[in-house]
């Protein structure tokens, strides 16, 4: 991704990057931006500082990694930009009392963006001196309902500006905002072949798919942590109250496990998240909230208690493990009790192109009856049903949203 994005972002270029987790994509917009700010004349000097550059993130998670990234690169520069974090969860006042004396790059989440927008956060210039903005995880960005938020922010923001796109998805949503945001951009693919460029190597993740009954998930769970013998694995669950509960058995049973989900405070989610990099935790019980944006180096697994509601749920879930060149483990549990279990994980199977072989793990064989074959053969999949979710809904306004706007004029 790098490679393939570091000269022409640097020539001022629009880019629409398709770029899967572990692609190296943060660092492929932080190296050619943050060099354009260290050689703009008079930077170090401005008071107030003027913003130059917004990166729009879709979750606090992946904002403040975005911005130790950035500060990373530029510990012990001299002269170095100043960068700022606007994200919800959090007191806005911190985040106003950081931006005093003004910023030069801000990383930050759609709707604290316009708070900050609405209390003269950037004083009277607002958003008029952004010369480059990034949509990262665009797809996530109007899968989480953002699409009014960034409305409003690219109406803030001026029309003569470079704008880097990534997104690990191209459904039609994104592909409308591409359309309405981006002119005449590179189009990159980090997972296609290129002559001209190094072959993109996929993750070296190792997928399992282990049939048992519902009930014996938990007890399957604590037997693979200790038999497998993880320093540190990455459960997914379909809701708060299962990470909560899920976490509580495994504690009860004397494993080192916490749950993660939106309900809880950023404070704590931080701090949860902490402990499972410092090896505090072994087991971190999560909700789609760290399918996205969390980078968690060396995670050796992690596992799918309760099976996704789409492929690319899927791919975003396993995508935690197996990062930066490492090997990684994900296993699926296959409920042979729940109907629509099987054939829901063959739907996954068929749209990531890649067959799973079942396996049963001694001690823990099904006792459910067989399923029958007209059922595993349902095409819906029995979890994501007929009726449309919420977030179904939220993406079909999303698409609706992002394709009615006018197109942005191109430079003269």
């Amino acid at each position: 991704m790098q490679a393939a994005t570091l000269p022409a972002v640097l020539d001022g270029r629009d880019l629409l990057a398709l770029s899967p987790t572990g692609s190296g994509k943060t660092a492929a917009f932080l190296l050619p931006l943050l060099q354009r700010l260290l050689l703009t004349p008079g930077l170090a000097a401005e008071r107030p500082r003027r913003l130059y550059v917004v990166v729009l993130a879709p979750t606090r998670e992946l904002a403040l990694q975005t911005q130790a990234a950035a500060r990373a690169l530029l510990a012990g520069l001299p002269g170095a930009p100043r960068v700022a974090l606007g994200v919800g969860g959090a007191s806005i006042n911190p985040q106003l009392l950081a931006l005093r004396g003004g910023a030069h790059l801000l990383v930050a989440t759609p709707g604290r963006l316009l708070d900050l927008l609405a209390h003269n956060a950037f004083g009277r210039a607002g958003l008029a001196d952004v010369q480059a903005l990034v949509l990262d995880e665009a797809d996530r960005l109007l899968d989480l309902g953002f699409a009014d938020e960034l409305g409003r922010v690219l109406a803030a923001l001026p029309a003569q500006r470079q704008t880097l796109l990534f997104s690990a998805t191209m459904p039609e949503a994104v592909q409308a905002l591409a359309d309405r945001v981006l002119h005449d951009p590179l189009r990159v693919d980090a997972g296609a072949a290129d002559a001209d460029l190094p072959a993109a190597t996929p993750p070296d993740i190792h997928q399992r798919a282990i049939v048992v009954d519902s009930a014996r998930r938990t007890q399957l769970l604590r037997h693979l942590a200790g038999s497998e013998a993880w320093p540190r694995a990455l459960v997914f669950v379909a809701t708060q109250y299962a990470a909560e509960h899920v976490a509580d058995k495994l504690r009860r049973a004397g494993l080192k496990a916490e749950a993660l989900h939106g309900r809880q405070s950023p404070g704590r989610r931080a701090a949860v998240l902490a402990d499972l990099q410092a090896g505090r935790l072994q087991l971190l019980i999560a909700t789609d909230l760290a399918a996205r944006g969390i980078d968690l180096p060396g995670l050796e697994a992690v596992v799918q208690y309760d099976l996704p509601r789409s492929a690319v749920d899927h791919v975003h879930r396993i995508g935690r493990t197996g990062r930066a060149g490492a090997r990684g483990q994900a296993i699926s549990f296959v409920l042979a009790d729940a109907p629509g279990s099987e054939a829901h994980f063959r739907l996954i199977e068929k749209r990531q192109q890649q067959r799973v072989p079942r396996e049963v793990v001694a001690g823990f064989e099904p006792v459910a009856a067989p399923l029958p074959a007209e059922v595993a053969a349902d095409g819906t999949g029995g979890v994501k049903g007929r009726r449309p979710s919420k977030k179904d809904k939220l993406r079909a306004a999303a698409a609706a949203a992002a394709a009615s706007p006018q197109r942005r004029k191109p430079a003269a």
